[in-house]
């Protein structure tokens, strides 16, 4: 019987158990340590942060759902794997054997990349987790009794643009619904080379639409920005030419700001030679394995990932839950084969899919492959959109509690989508 341990409980580690259970049945053991007895569908933290969501409708307890499946959950954080001992160390100084490792933990957020940024030791605000999302619903309720400017989006060393633009145009559009909106000047912030890019080199004619939809919302950007610091009351930025020298500094006043930053890999796995590049994320072959330790799997944010394309200011490549959801059943069924003795053959498909909400509408993007140059480039809008990701949401948290064993992007995203003969590209 082999032991296999999923690090992390996130998007990629709750759908890695679920799938891995599924693939390897009763014959082998599966255990999850996660750091909190709570799951958290991070799509919806833009909505908690206005107020549309509370934290309890897009969370639930993990300890039961697994458990139903024959599945271990252990409530602590990791503090340390010990790839050469095949053994993970727990905060609380337990020690964890196991035969099989499968690292999801998403990102470290790396705030502190820039002076005053984020919302614990900083001045700005963010959507990434569950309690940064609900402190910056709190900030926002105080705001609102006192509207000014407000500055949104995402720093240098990003990779997640996407809910950067669905936060900025859900805050205008619940704006709107208050008849607050003509009281508060927006500005969109970003290391993107141009509006849309997303970390992708763009998607059909994100740019164009992306713009399009700024300026029907009078929200003003700067591109090819990189954040210098951030005080108690304005964003310093200074803005590149396209060879990265400054061309313009800016000091962007704000009385409620949310930037979303840099990731690196997570203090558990940095440090460990092979294991991780520079920033600490995991290397892994086409098999979402390490090269330096094979019985080691890898999925989700905390993958290495090069950029799609050099950029005058840094630009990460983003992991979008159809991607994950991919790298994770490639990672079942090559355990199941590595278990048997065989040689792991299969490949997650470098597909980026996105549904993004605007408040009132909504923009779909479609990168088959992630890399240019594509199969498929699509991108549509419509209210549409935003009901889709509405319905997504409940659908997703549905099979959670059940035991999600299926691939819900592909079965319910696509399907949403309604592209025809999309599969042919998958």
């Amino acid at each position: 019987m082999a032991k296999i341990i999923i690090l992390g409980a996130g998007l990629g580690g709750m759908a890695a158990a679920y799938e891995i259970k599924a693939v390897l049945g009763s014959g082998h053991s599966v255990s999850v340590v996660g750091d909190g007895p709570r799951f958290n569908f991070t799509p919806s933290n833009p909505w908690v942060a206005v107020g549309w969501r509370k934290p309890e409708e897009i969370s639930l307890d993990v300890a039961e759902p697994l458990k139903r499946k024959g599945i271990e959950f252990i409530d602590m954080a990791a503090e340390a794997v010990l790839a050469s001992e095949n053994r993970l160390r727990l905060s609380d100084g337990r020690l964890l054997d196991y035969d099989y490792l499968v690292i999801a933990t998403g990102p470290r957020l790396a705030f502190d990349e820039v002076p005053g940024l984020g919302p614990v030791a900083g001045h700005t605000e963010s959507i990434c987790t569950a309690s940064h999302a609900q402190s910056a619903w709190q900030h926002y309720e105080a705001f609102l009794a006192n509207p000014g400017p407000i500055v949104i989006g995402a720093v240098q060393g990003a990779s997640c643009f996407g809910p950067a633009y669905e936060f900025a145009m859900i805050l205008d559009a619940d704006l709107r619904k208050r008849k607050l909106r003509d009281r508060v000047p927006m500005t969109f912030v970003t290391s993107e080379p141009y509006v849309g890019h997303l970390g992708l080199g763009g998607v059909g004619d994100s740019r164009g639409l992306m713009e399009s939809e700024l300026r029907q919302r009078h929200i003003k950007w700067i591109t090819n920005a990189r954040v210098t610091a951030v005080e108690s009351d304005k964003v310093k930025v200074d803005e590149v030419d396209g060879k990265g020298v400054p061309v313009q500094s800016h000091e962007l006043p704000f009385a409620y700001s949310m930037l979303l930053p840099a990731f690196t890999g997570v203090p558990a796995v940095r440090g460990v030679e092979g294991l991780t590049n520079p920033r600490g994320f995991i290397l892994i072959d086409k098999h979402q394995r390490s090269p330096a330790y094979p019985n080691i799997f890898s999925a989700g944010v905390c993958v290495a990932i090069p950029p799609v394309e050099a950029t005058p200011v840094p630009t990460g490549a983003p992991k979008t839950g159809f991607m994950i959801e991919s790298m994770v059943t490639a990672i079942a069924r090559n355990l199941r084969d590595v278990i048997e003795g065989k040689e792991p053959v299969e490949q997650a498909t470098w597909n980026a899919v996105c549904l993004a909400d605007m408040g009132d509408t909504g923009v779909a993007f479609v990168a088959l492959p992630q890399i240019p140059p594509r199969n498929v480039s699509w991108v549509r809008t419509g209210k549409w959109v935003h009901l889709a990701k509405i319905a997504f949401e409940k659908y997703y948290l549905r099979k959670m509690r059940v035991g999600n064993t299926e691939p819900v992007y592909e079965k319910y995203v696509m399907k949403a989508l309604g592209i025809v003969r999309l599969k042919d590209h998958l």
